[in-house]
């Protein structure tokens, strides 16, 4: 029988891979705007804020960030770090 193939034969079929390479900008390059509404954390199912001046992925609800290393969120729990947590809703303060 004559097997399918599904090998891209021509050079537009791997577009959107590869962008953004030899820029040299490394960890500071931001990722893709358009991707960003689609991203939520893997942990919450939350939507994230990119946040320019660390260069992360913050989940203010859990108080973590994901770093973005070269335009690309890496979204693994491990790699997440704490951020400093705001205080919850009901304001001890508060009479």
């Amino acid at each position: 029988g004559a097997a399918r193939r599904w090998l891209p034969r021509a050079p537009e079929a791997g577009r959107g891979q590869g962008q953004g390479q030899g820029q040299g900008q490394g960890q500071g390059q931001p990722p893709e705007p358009s991707l960003l509404r689609f991203l939520v954390c893997p942990l919450s199912k939350r939507p994230l804020r990119y946040e320019e001046s660390t260069n992360e992925l913050v989940n203010e609800e859990l108080g973590i960030a994901y770093p973005i290393i070269d335009g690309i969120p890496n979204m693994i729990p491990e790699a997440a770090r704490t951020t400093q947590r705001k205080p919850p809703a009901e304001d001890p303060k508060q009479p």
